[in-house]
């Protein structure tokens, strides 16, 4: 049996500490050590105790020496740990984003592939069956596509501080729209051309603009446009649309409620995060009508609600880190990738600064 991957797990957050106990039950992986700046003010998972704690990342480096690196921290930390973890031998798990400008995200991935090093992206829809189902049912749809996606979050309680924390490194339509507009672009597998980006700020608390949209067209044809909010002002209703049209038809993500819910007592829906990506079930609409104008097919549904949670699919993008360093897989289409949707990002970011369309190179 092969050795366990030796992995330093940095940052315990919401994603943080989901990974963190991928690792701790799996046997693939050995946790050599925890690391995030307030470590040791702060209560850690019952699962998670014992292991040897860091609140300095290059001392933790050099202590744990690891044969990988889990990189869970604030998105303006990413790149610079990345690359120290890369050139100390390490191979490297990374949360979305790959960095907070496309400079930094081109010389990671140089790295990892001048020192051979895996670098697997936290792009978490990219394991997750219905939404591989979503993109598989949207490419039979004829092109153009018109692909309408958004994720608005109400921010109380907990997600107050994390929203208000992450809007101090990224606004939302950059760091939640590089999912979004990757799967845009694993719909179209087209080039993107054009970006547009509005914004706005409501919330006196954070740093940036903490509501944005982007629209984004493809040389195809094909047209999206993506929008998050995040505060406690921001609306319950509409939060979460996910579909995309085409020539023969529609396909929807519906997410669901059970039945007799009371809507108005449950408080800030749009932030739990495992909302972020329940489908529940897909809606195929087929667009072909006979001779009396009549719709020749009812809708399909597709069942989801055995789709697996938010812990099921961080074990599963770690089982994909594990057999991506035990097997060499070459990871050359998901690192492209990673640097194109934070292009397309950064670019509506730019879009709003300079109030004008950004042509994509």
């Amino acid at each position: 049996m092969a050795d366990a991957v030796k992995v330093l797990v940095v940052g315990l957050g919401n994603m943080g500490a989901s990974h963190a106990s991928a690792y701790h039950r799996n046997p693939g992986f050995e946790i050599v050590g925890i690391m995030s700046r307030s470590i040791k003010s702060k209560p850690i998972p019952d699962e998670l105790k014992g292991y040897p704690l860091f609140e300095d990342y290059d001392e933790a480096l050099k202590a744990t020496k690891p044969d990988a690196v889990s990189i869970n921290s604030w998105p303006n930390t990413h790149a610079e740990y990345a690359i120290k973890a890369m050139n100390a031998g390490a191979h490297v798990f990374m949360e979305k984003p790959l960095a907070t400008n496309i400079e930094d995200a081109e010389a990671v991935v140089k790295l990892a592939r001048e020192k051979n090093r895996k670098l697997v992206l936290g792009y978490i829809l990219r394991v997750h069956p219905s939404w591989m189902k979503f993109i598989e049912l949207g490419k039979t749809l004829g092109k153009p596509l018109v692909m309408r996606l958004n994720l608005n979050q109400q921010s109380n309680g907990p997600a107050w501080g994390w929203h208000k924390n992450l809007i101090d490194s990224l606004i939302p339509i950059v760091d939640c729209g590089v999912h979004y507009v990757d799967v845009m672009c694993q719909l179209t597998e087209a080039k993107p051309v054009r970006v547009h980006g509005i914004g706005a700020k409501l919330w006196d608390d954070a740093a940036k603009q903490n509501y944005g949209h982007l629209h984004v067209t493809f040389d195809d044809g094909s047209v999206g446009w993506y929008e998050a909010g995040w505060g406690p002002m921001m609306s319950e209703e509409a939060f979460f649309v996910k579909d995309v049209v085409g020539p023969r038809g529609a396909v929807s993500i519906v997410p669901g409620h059970s039945e007799g819910k009371d809507q108005l007592a449950d408080i800030s829906d749009s932030a739990d995060i495992d909302r972020h990506t329940k489908t529940d079930a897909i809606r195929y609409h087929h667009a072909e009508v006979g001779p009396d104008k009549n719709f020749v097919k009812k809708d399909e549904m597709f069942n989801m609600e055995d789709e697996p949670g938010h812990q099921d699919l961080c074990d599963r993008e770690q089982e994909f880190f594990l057999k991506a360093i035990r097997e060499d897989l070459d990871l050359s289409e998901s690192m492209d990738a990673a640097v194109n949707s934070l292009r397309i990002v950064l670019a509506a970011e730019q879009s709003i600064h300079e109030k004008r369309a950004i042509e994509l190179a």
